[in-house]
């Protein structure tokens, strides 16, 4: 015979799985508004070591301060020809023609080693190529 207990916990257990199944479905981490992409490095080289900071600009805002609108931050072990990306697109960043993804690819010492841009269209992956930056 069941207890009136014991229907209470699994009648709980139930209603904490549906919930947690609803917040797994709508992950912060995956949003269908990211926009996704891809960053290689100019030749089909391979990718150098460094710290990639890949990020969305207006170039057609002067304010330094609001030109950047997000940004994500990627480690680059030295090895790979592709590093994918995804970064979160602020709703006031939707209708300016003008958006780029910018990434930079720095050393550990703060050095810039390759950059390179994209412009942006609302939909569809972008593709930056990195470029050597000769001092």
């Amino acid at each position: 015979m069941t207890d009136r207990r014991t229907v209470l916990m699994a009648a709980g257990v139930a209603a904490v799985a549906a919930a947690t199944g609803a917040a797994a479905a709508q992950s912060p981490d995956i949003r269908a508004t990211d926009i996704r992409g891809a960053v290689t490095f100019v030749g089909g080289k391979a990718i150098p070591e460094g710290h990639l900071e890949i990020y969305l600009e207006d170039p057609a805002i002067q304010d330094s301060g609001r030109r950047r609108a997000a940004k994500t931050s990627l480690k680059s072990e030295g090895g790979s020809k592709t590093i994918e990306f995804s970064l979160p697109l602020p709703a006031s960043s939707t209708a300016s023609p003008t958006l780029q993804v910018v990434a930079r690819l720095e050393r550990a010492d703060g050095w810039l080693v390759a950059r390179g841009s994209a412009q942006f269209e609302a939909g569809l992956p972008v593709h930056v190529t990195l470029k050597a930056v000769i001092y």
